[in-house]
């Protein structure tokens, strides 16, 4: 048996140890290209088919949603949905297209993904973690009491002062996504909470190799070429940490609370939090994914497999991941480095 190494677990949204090698080809020639027609011009385009199911439509607005018609059949003619976005229309933007990664390892001749925990899904792509939008409702049943609330994505959060090479009131910093209760009486104040969605970065190869070595293996399962791995401190400690120390704080003053979306082996690669049982006396709550098969849709199904509610400060705590050595330790580590 040789050593267990990460390869795709699931591609352009489908479940890569499961689908036959002729999709494994097909998939490993796709090209991901700039879509013709972006997210603004979707949403004109829903709008003007809104009008025009009204008899409401302009000659200029005809002209323009037959343009938008045909930049939408170019987009969904050249590139592949994406199961995981909630936003209609929506394809996969990602280069190479992986949507995930989790250990495999050979025995015998036959590649198989790692058994029990080490073999979880690792999310890459932030939108894998959107699936079916249940970590969203959970959200608002958990914060808002509101199991079907309203979504706002990427809402500016940040604005610039004006620095050298920015402009005043521009967006520098966005929250992902925005949860409104949906059932509150006519005339309530808004009641919201933030959430912030992070996949997992990875070190080592390149997955576009991985791509060739399906062809060059006529689309058959085995091992990976290259070798990677998640890469937790890059997205944990440098990118995740900073933008809680900037965002709750504001957060907390406000009175919203902000819910973190993760896979669990990301919650589990972290150091431990201290646990609060009561929402109201914590800033975060980390909503924790789990994938589970569905054979009927022929895929892997998020769900949340667990909440876990902590202050700001075990938090960041938890995604340091680590505590200082002893005074004397650390200066024998800088004799070490000065002494020959």
């Amino acid at each position: 048996m040789c050593m267990p190494e990460y390869h795709i677990a699931e591609w352009y949204g489908r479940p890569f140890e499961r689908i036959t090698p002729q999709e494994r080809i097909r998939l490993a020639n796709h090209r991901v290209t700039k879509p013709a027609i972006n997210k603004q011009e979707i949403e004109r385009l829903m709008v003007l088919e809104q009008r025009e199911a009204l008899g409401a439509l302009t000659a200029r607005e005809e002209a323009r949603l037959d343009v938008l018609r045909e930049k939408l059949r170019e987009t969904m003619h050249d590139q592949l949905p994406c199961p995981f976005k909630t936003g209609p229309y929506s394809v996969c933007t990602k280069r190479n297209g992986v949507c995930s990664l989790r250990l495999y390892e050979e025995d015998a001749g036959a590649v198989q993904p790692v058994v029990g925990n080490r073999g979880n899904i690792r999310a890459l792509c932030p939108f894998r973690l959107h699936q079916d939008g249940v970590a969203f409702r959970q959200i608002g049943e958990l914060i808002l009491d509101d199991p079907d609330p309203l979504m706002a994505g990427e809402v500016g959060f940040l604005e610039g002062d004006g620095g050298l090479d920015m402009d005043e009131g521009e967006d520098v910093g966005r929250i992902d996504m925005i949860i409104v209760k949906n059932n509150a009486p006519v005339g309530w104040p808004m009641e919201w909470a933030a959430a912030e969605v992070q996949a997992v970065y990875f070190s080592g190869a390149e997955m576009a190799m991985e791509g060739r070595h399906v062809i060059d293996n006529h689309g058959d399962l085995v091992m990976p070429v290259g070798r990677r791995k998640p890469d937790y401190r890059s997205s944990g400690v440098k990118r995740l940490m900073p933008q809680l120390q900037t965002k709750i704080p504001a957060l907390r003053r406000w009175g919203r609370k902000m819910a973190i979306i993760v896979d669990r082996s990301f919650y589990e690669n972290m150091g431990a939090m201290r646990p609060i049982d009561e929402l109201s006396n914590a800033d975060i709550a980390w909503i924790l994914m789990d994938f589970d098969w569905d054979p009927a849709a022929d895929m892997y199904r998020a769900r949340v497999g667990e909440v876990v509610c902590v202050t700001l400060e075990s938090a960041i705590e938890g995604l340091t991941g680590g505590r200082p050595v002893s005074k004397a330790a650390f200066e024998d580590r800088i004799r070490g480095k000065i002494l020959p």
